[in-house]
């Protein structure tokens, strides 16, 4: 057995000391009373995880596929343990802890005469331990290997910030020896788990995140009055009036300020254990919440200066039909695609999860279809029909947007819809969904269609762009860049919209990098069902439903639009417009 290998069960030795877990891309850990520490400075690789583990039995139990193995007893350098591999992907975690042997006494110390092997030629490097924490001192806390879920969960741990995380049972403490030596290979962080409690088997599976929310009644009596005002968010913070958004604007409901207690009343019964853990470790908090009587939210609790801050954007109980958010009948088109890549685009807080939602509608609606969603968090819950719906939710069913999105090609989805295309990693598996024979569905917090293409390619670096363009312009099918707008009388918000469909000639844009073309393409494009933003203000203006000036604000060329309103204006009010100077910019 390795030198390095002998050094860290030594801390299996120390008072108190339960456990020890090595995993690949974060540092060792002890388990000490019921705390996990941290043992080293650095992360372990897996290369340095199998020299550590080579000639002991160790090393034929590592699995080659992801698995949750179960714990096996072994002999290791006299001592008596169970220990336990679990993988996901790349990463592999090493459990290790005391076995019960109550008719042999507990070993002592390390001999003292023990004599370190030199390190094999070739041999990954040894990641040290800090001085410190040879000498005994407090390590500090850290992260949690996530295994897949495919076993039955148990309750999430309060302690970590990890809505997934190794729930990891309480043996009996070995023997008081003092500290061990030092150790000298690493693995990874491991943050503090829960003891079991009654009930819960030792060894049980990873849980995620499963935690209720208490709406307490002021709240559900804020969130009622929100609703029955048209608006579309509610904002709750320390020294600030309770305020709602309207068509756009931020109102008071209330001139009174809430006082911080008040709001920690208001807020902090949304969050259980581990949700109090993450907003203390993160500074905010995501989560989806039903308030019986008012609907479904998505809050988002945080801190700042003064205390919380609470932001709930009130969603549509049921999905709506594309009629009803008055889109144009084209975008409903999108949906006929079987494969390849829709967007839909828009400023942040103009309705991209609710056109997705009516999109689902749409496919849900009319095929025997497996539609798998991918959300953070489940904002709107979509009711059987045809298709069959799996909504998934980043924290509670998954890690994150990218490891659903590379477990759901296993999963016989026929249409993947992403909530937030967010980083390099979940556009890329998403490109590689939408190029095998899937239809994929996403929104993006970009102002155009432009500015969508371009935000898609540049996430990747310059090295890879050119193959990026060839594969974004080959499963592109089509962009829906929205705005919401209010509304001529003042009433509510109308939806402008800029549609942008896949085509060849679009493909070849993307592939040559000339989009400064793109305007021109969608002039011509308009048999082809393309819609610019300034076509759809002006339907819009001529049905009345939206003011000229507004229209103008917000159009991609004033001077255009202007002169179509009112193409026998003479020059001056062509140029002047409604906005004087600044128009004739």
């Amino acid at each position: 057995m390795s030198t390095q290998l002998f050094q860290l069960l030594g801390q299996l030795d120390r008072a108190g000391a339960t456990e020890l877990v090595i995993a690949t891309g974060r540092q060792v850990a002890v388990r000490i009373n019921g705390v996990f520490q941290t043992l080293t400075a650095s992360p372990v690789t897996l290369p340095q995880l199998l020299h550590l583990i080579r000639e002991t039995q160790l090393a034929t139990m590592v699995p080659a596929n992801e698995k949750v193995g179960d714990p096996v007893a072994v002999d290791l350098d006299g001592r008596a343990l169970f220990a336990q591999f679990i993988r996901q992907g790349a990463d592999v975690m090493l459990r290790v802890e005391h076995r019960p042997a109550p008719q042999a006494p507990a070993r002592a110390t390390p001999p003292p005469n023990r004599v370190a092997t030199p390190p094999r030629a070739g041999s990954p490097p040894a990641i040290q331990v800090p001085a410190s924490q040879a000498a005994g001192t407090t390590p500090t806390e850290v992260a949690v290997f996530r295994p897949p879920r495919n076993h039955p969960t148990t309750p999430p741990d309060p302690a970590t910030g990890s809505s997934r995380s190794i729930r990891v049972p309480t043996a009996p403490p070995g023997p008081a020896t003092g500290s061990g030596p030092a150790a000298t290979a690493a693995p990874g962080p491991v943050r503090p788990t829960r003891p079991a409690t009654g009930g819960e088997r030792p060894g049980a599976p990873p849980a995620l995140l499963d935690e209720t929310s208490e709406i307490v009644p002021p709240l559900a009596a804020l969130v009622a009055e929100a609703r029955r005002r048209n608006a579309t968010d509610l904002h709750i913070a320390a020294n600030r009036p309770v305020l709602v958004r309207t068509i756009g604007e931020l109102v008071a409901l209330d001139a009174t300020p809430m006082t911080g207690a008040g709001v920690d009343a208001l807020l902090l019964p949304l969050l259980g254990p581990v949700r109090r853990h993450q907003l203390a470790e993160r500074g905010y908090v995501d989560l989806a919440v039903d308030v019986p009587g008012a609907g479904r939210l998505r809050a988002n609790v945080s801190r700042q200066q003064g205390g919380l801050k609470g932001a709930f954007r009130l969603a549509v109980t049921t999905p709506p039909t594309i009629e009803q958010l008055g889109l144009p009948p084209a975008v409903a088109k999108v949906t006929e695609n079987h494969q390849g890549l829709v967007v839909i685009a828009g400023p942040s807080g103009h309705g991209k999860t609710t056109t997705l939602a009516a999109l689902v509608d749409v496919l849900n609606r009319a095929d025997p279809i497996h539609i798998l969603t991918i959300e953070d968090p489940v904002e709107i819950v979509h009711p059987k029909h045809a298709a069959v719906v799996s909504q998934r939710e980043v924290g509670c069913h998954t890690v994150s947007f990218a490891a659903a999105l590379k477990a759901s090609l296993r999963e016989d989805p026929d249409v993947i819809v992403i909530g937030e295309l967010r980083d390099r990693e979940t556009v890329e598996i998403a490109l590689t969904a939408a190029e095998t024979g899937h239809l994929v569905l996403a929104t993006m917090s970009t102002p155009s269609a432009a500015k969508t293409i371009d935000r898609l390619v540049d996430m990747f670096p310059p090295a890879d762009q050119s193959q990026v363009r060839a594969s974004l312009g080959a499963a592109l099918k089509a962009i829906v860049a929205q705005r919401l707008l209010p509304s001529a009388d003042g009433t509510g918000v109308v939806v402008a919209v800029e549609l942008l469909v896949g085509m060849l000639a679009l493909s070849n844009l993307i592939r040559d990098n000339k989009l400064f073309q793109l305007p021109n393409l969608m002039q011509r494009g308009r048999a082809f069902g393309m819609l610019r933003l300034d076509d759809s203000l002006l339907e819009l203006v001529r049905a009345g439903k939206l003011s000229e000036e507004v229209a103008l604000r917000n159009a991609d060329s004033r001077k255009e639009l202007l002169a179509v309103l009112h193409p026998a204006a003479p020059e001056p009010v062509k140029r002047g417009g409604l906005f004087g100077r600044k128009d004739r910019e």
